[in-house]
């Protein structure tokens, strides 16, 4: 009885020394025709199938054997391929080359972001900032009939008139009749400025009288509601104003290198 119980706890730690067991004895470098793969490069696998999942993955015998098998795969197919001369090819050998290219760029980009941290001073000082900025803007929710052309935007402007139902028009003949809350303090290259001007020009429950045209077509624009604007709390706005400053840091530094680079055209 003793030696059942003793058995009976240990089995928790026995699976576990399994386990452990299961994951050293692949816990080396594999040979595929005399080519090596590291066992490092199963590490950096496994790694990273985890952190693309989330958490969702475990570190689990089965998946560094999923791993394992998946790369002598891939050993076997390439040697085949450079057996063929493939890896001459000059579109693969460019590919290749980008390929590289981008992955330099990553590292760079990860190796200048920990050697230049972006300090909470700063990130606090941009939060202020843009919460000035943002101080007696408004933002509007605006609903608005996509048409193809100026005649069929006057004929809609003229239907509302006669007390047509707008949800029926913009079902009926809107390219895109969504009600969206669109900011007063917005980049052109998401709104087109005429449209934010007619928008900025409506009070609320008001629609365009005339159309309003962008290189996107011609627009009848109705504004349901208009607030203010206010900035989130620092908390949820610190995470997208860290990778803000982080990419102007970048920005910087890239411009600096570019500035320096002799360039021939």
């Amino acid at each position: 009885m003793r030696i059942l119980k003793i058995l009976t706890v240990s089995t928790p730690v026995l699976a576990g020394i399994l386990a452990v067991a299961a994951i050293s004895a692949q816990a080396a470098d594999i040979k595929v025709n005399g080519v090596v793969i590291p066992q490092s490069r199963v590490d950096l696998a496994v790694k990273d199938t985890i952190t693309r999942s989330h958490g969702q993955q475990q570190d689990t015998p089965e998946l560094r054997n999923a791993i394992r098998n998946g790369l002598i795969d891939r050993e076997i197919v390439s040697q085949e391929a450079i057996s063929k001369g493939l890896d001459k090819d000059p579109d693969l050998v460019a590919n290749l080359e980008a390929q590289k290219q981008q992955l330099l760029v990553q590292a760079f980009a990860e190796d200048y972001i920990k050697n230049h941290p972006v300090s909470e001073d700063q990130i606090k000082q941009e939060y202020e900032t843009r919460k000035t900025q943002l101080a007696g803007k408004n933002e509007y929710k605006i609903r608005h009939i996509d048409l193809k052309t100026e005649q069929d935007a006057k004929s809609i402007i003229e239907q509302l008139k006669k007390g047509a139902s707008w949800e029926k028009l913009a079902k009926d003949k809107s390219q895109d009749p969504n009600a969206d809350w669109m900011p007063e303090t917005i980049s052109p290259n998401q709104v087109p400025a005429p449209f934010v001007a007619a928008v900025k020009g409506l009070k609320k429950g008001h629609t365009t009288e005339a159309p309003v045209q962008t290189q996107f077509g011609w627009h009848v624009i109705r504004v349901d509601d208009i607030r203010p604007m206010t900035m989130p709390s620092y908390d949820v706005a610190k995470p997208q104003l860290l990778q803000m400053l982080q990419t102007a840091e970048l920005r910087k530094a890239m411009d600096d290198l570019r500035a320096k680079a002799k360039i021939e055209q």
